[in-house]
């Protein structure tokens, strides 16, 4: 691509030659002959001292926010955003060419990301899928290091879905995404918006600015799909040209309810009461955060033009996703289940959905993040105490803080002790709920989820807990 051509994306001061681009990037180490390399300043890091550096490696052209004094260099007023819009213009704007659905909220997107791919997929399209647990296009499936890529492997992956025949893209918009303006430029046919919980705010630093980074999605979106049980629904459309579209199972004035709903340990069962018809859901996953994830996958497909009995018959199709009340197949007389629950609200909602169906105790083992929110540490201690029969505190992804610390500032909201057992080594904390557990009991490992590492102090461990129950189990 001509860099002449490449700029016409964006508004910019300065008079470069044109060249031939071969890629664009905001990170100095892969530039390679005929890159464009953008200035973006991070927390420690500010691309701007690199620029000399990314020329003799090869760049043809230096996009900062002021002047560097270097003779290819052009002017914008935000490089992340012109980041962003010139990986899209490389890429042939092939996001244009999907219907594009973004989905955002603190606890959900996963799962109503990865529920649409499978319902379009039984209703025959060919469909994308960018997210928390891995990015397809069609079948094909590549590792996922960000819920939402950085804009470069973004649009890549946009182009590739598009030159494979995909129709559509079904993504989770990760409220840092928006903040760092990786998905500029993106117009979605359909924003979803499932909830507003405390979390990440050790990103944002309030609650304000983190509702208003969600805000960002439905700026960019034509519909705006919002559960308006949340509170923070009517904020999420209000000012924006997303046409406002509610869903509920409380409300009765919401375009969308569940009625007669039904919750078993095999799933949900209810009635989708739509705008001029009605159609019974059965979703094989338990709990009632299962109707919401559900609700939103059904009200997406029918704002997109899908008739609802084929929604019911796709979605009585679909399935579990992997670390979201994953039962994990033992030969046990007791039941284990990992679950990504990792915020206050999304403990208290495995934990509410196992308690709903559960014959013996339930066992409840997690942490929490270091260099995460430490707020919401007590919380999730206080919810995990009141909900289960036994509580396990022990490490997650201690990072660089103090594992010690991190159980301590868990262990404050924990009021009774005496159900409480503290082992900073998760494995030996896995070993030990699983000999206290009894015939009829439950056993949660909240926190993990789909990863299968931890992050420690001097780096990255292989920890898949499917396999440390398996070998626990077998004696190993």
């Amino acid at each position: 691509m001509q860099l002449r051509d490449l700029l016409r994306s964006i508004q910019y001061n300065g008079k470069p030659e044109n060249t031939t681009v071969s890629r664009v990037t905001e990170d100095s180490r892969k530039v390679v002959p005929g890159s464009v390399f953008c200035c973006v300043a991070g927390k420690g890091v500010d691309g701007h001292d690199y620029a000399a550096q990314a020329l003799k490696n090869g760049a043809v052209c230096v996009v900062a926010q002021h002047s560097l004094g270097l003779a290819c260099e052009v002017i914008v007023e935000n490089t992340r955003a012109a980041y962003a819009l010139l990986c899209a213009a490389f890429h042939g704007c092939a996001h244009e060419k999907l219907t594009l659905v973004g989905v955002t909220g603190t606890n959900g997107k996963t799962t109503t990301a990865c529920l649409l791919k499978q319902m379009f997929d039984h209703l025959g399209y060919k469909t994308g899928l960018i997210g928390t647990l891995v990015n397809m296009v069609g079948d094909a499936e590549y590792p996922a290091v960000l819920t939402t890529p950085d804009p470069w492997e973004l649009h890549s992956l946009f182009a590739e879905m598009v030159a494979t025949g995909c129709t559509h893209c079904f993504m989770e918009v990760s409220s840092q995404a928006l903040d760092q303006k990786r998905v500029e430029g993106v117009t979605f046919q359909v924003g979803v918006f499932s909830n507003l919980t405390q979390d990440h705010l050790d990103y944002h630093g309030t609650f304000e600015n983190y509702l208003l980074a969600k805000r960002q999605l439905f700026l960019q979106s034509e519909i705006g799909i919002v559960n308006l049980d949340d509170e923070a629904a009517p904020r999420m459309v209000q000012g924006t040209p997303a046409r406002p579209v509610t869903y509920s199972m409380k409300r009765d004035n919401a375009d969308y309810t569940a009625k007669e709903i039904q919750l078993s340990a095999s799933g949900v069962n209810y009635h989708l009461v739509a705008r001029s018809n009605i159609g019974r859901v059965d979703y094989r996953v338990p709990g009632a955060f299962s109707v919401y994830n559900s609700m939103a996958a059904a009200c997406t497909a029918l704002e997109l033009g899908i008739d609802l009995p084929r929604i019911t018959e796709a979605l009585a199709k679909c399935g579990g996703v992997k670390g979201r009340m994953e039962v994990v197949p033992t030969d046990t007389p007791y039941s284990v289940i990992i679950d990504y629950a990792h915020t206050p609200d999304g403990l208290e909602n495995v934990i509410a959905a196992i308690n709903q169906t559960r014959q013996g105790k339930l066992i409840t083992l997690f942490g929490c993040g270091g260099e995460r929110d430490a707020a919401k540490r007590p919380l999730m201690g206080e919810i995990a105490a009141q909900g289960s029969d036994r509580v396990i505190v022990t490490s997650d992804n201690p990072r660089s803080e103090d594992p010690q610390a991190i159980i301590d500032g868990i262990v404050a909201g924990i009021k009774s002790r005496t159900k409480l057992h503290v082992e900073s080594d998760r494995r030996a904390a896995i070993a030990y709920a699983l000999k206290k557990a009894k015939p009829g009991d439950v056993v949660l490992l909240a926190g993990k989820g789909q990863e299968t590492y931890q992050v420690l102090a001097d780096g990255k461990i292989d920890f898949d807990e499917r396999e440390i129950v398996r070998e626990l189990l077998e004696g190993r």
